[in-house]
């Protein structure tokens, strides 16, 4: 009685945790600043923000919430006009809060699509590029509940054919070439069709959790219900590649389911 009671209480707290919503927590280990960006199909408390190097930041969703977070790098506010411009991953909306506005490639993404009450779906895309590790960990939640994530540095083995900012980001064959067969798109919008490239199979190699090109759905979705989540830039606090390149170069400054389940207002 004593086993099925708790069964019970832990099914019944699960689903009061699903159907009030999701805490998303946004930690900063890399050795640099970061600004989180935030898109989704309703907007939250906050749609971007500046995170210091050993910060953290929580974030309530509610249920049913799905979109997108990732990190922008290199960001000045101009003195003059007070606008903001970020050396990778910017939004265009030239303020600190995104507004609405998704990123600019390249960039990691961590996707969610929250359930209300049943399973959450996430994964970490580098469908739209690359330019900060990230790794993805839910808490509290049922079920399988695996972490993912992209925790290595891929701009300091990008080729150079897929290098961007200087080598501060690295660029999916989709946006570097523009073909279908990259892209997934035309006579190649389809799993059959549209096969890993040599340059996917490297970011796959890399980071075997996460997505890799549009279809690479078998290895690279995850499950858990009525959990919380954690996303960490820079889990394994090694430099990147951007430390390196842009304070040496900038150091007065200190201040993409097509592929995953379909996410709207997902540009």
């Amino acid at each position: 009685m004593d086993l099925f009671f708790s069964t019970c209480l832990f099914s019944l707290l699960s689903m009061l945790q699903g159907i009030s919503g999701t805490t998303f927590t946004v930690v900063n280990k890399c050795d640099h600043t970061v600004w989180p960006g935030i898109l989704g199909n309703s907007q939250l408390d906050t749609t971007g923000f500046e995170l210091l190097t050993g910060g953290s930041r929580s974030i309530q969703a509610p249920p049913s919430w799905s979109g997108r977070f990732w990190g922008r790098t290199g960001c000045i506010s101009d003195q003059n006009t007070g606008q903001l411009t970020c050396q990778t991953a910017d939004c265009g909306s030239t303020q600190m809060e995104c507004n609405g506005k998704g990123a600019t490639p390249p960039v990691t993404l961590a996707e969610f699509t929250i359930g209300s009450g049943t399973q959450d779906f996430y994964d970490v895309s580098l469908v739209d590029g690359y330019n900060l590790p990230m790794l993805v960990e839910p808490s509290t939640g049922s079920g399988t509940c695996l972490s993912t994530g992209c925790v290595n540095d891929l701009n300091r083995q990008c080729p150079d054919k897929l290098r961007a900012q200087s080598g501060q980001a690295c660029k999916s064959a989709c946006e570097a070439f523009g073909k279908p067969e990259y892209c997934c798109s035309g006579a190649y919008a389809s799993p059959d069709a549209c096969k890993p490239s040599s340059y996917s199979e490297m970011f796959k190699a890399a980071c075997p959790k996460s997505y890799s090109y549009a279809y690479d759905d078998a290895t690279s979705t995850f499950t858990c219900t009525a959990a919380d989540y954690t996303i960490t830039f820079c889990p394994s606090s090694t430099r990147t590649v951007f430390q390196d390149c842009f304070f040496l170069s900038f150091p007065q400054h200190t201040v993409g389911v097509s592929h995953f389940l379909s996410l709207p207002l997902i540009s």
